[in-house]
């Protein structure tokens, strides 16, 4: 009999299609779920505070990340009864937890972007067309 493996033992698999955990690694890893939770790792934030660290996102796709990983438990968000309304977002130990995997990722990207560049130019002029 074959012993199975860790894996094996997951009851989710996100290769698989009909995988709730597939719905969540795209909140996590599409660009902008990815930049809102490296912004809330640096600690809690109100929506325009978050909105001008994670520069580009537009206010419709920053609430509907928001909302997302709300949903999924990585984030919370607090509103306070004042007025003019006052709503902070920050991590729960899950969002941390995954927040910090994805800012060694980040870190990693951000360390070895000369690499990166240096590729793309070598891979670029190897494609381009010769006169």
């Amino acid at each position: 009999m074959q012993e199975r493996t860790a894996e094996q033992d997951l009851p989710y698999d996100v290769f698989s299609r009909a995988c709730p955990s597939r719905g969540t690694l795209e909140h996590v890893t599409g660009r902008w779920g990815a930049l809102t939770l490296g912004a809330l790792h640096e600690g809690s934030l109100r929506f325009n505070e978050l909105r001008r660290r994670v520069d580009g996102v537009s206010e419709k796709m920053l609430a509907q990340t928001l909302h997302a990983l709300e949903r999924d438990g990585l984030v919370h968000r607090e509103a306070q009864p004042t007025n003019p309304p006052r709503v902070d977002y920050e991590l729960t130990p899950l969002g941390r937890e995954v927040a910090e995997r994805l800012k060694a990722l980040i870190q990693c990207l951000e360390g070895r972007m000369d690499e990166v560049l240096a590729s793309r130019e070598r891979y670029d002029a190897q494609r381009m067309p010769t006169p």
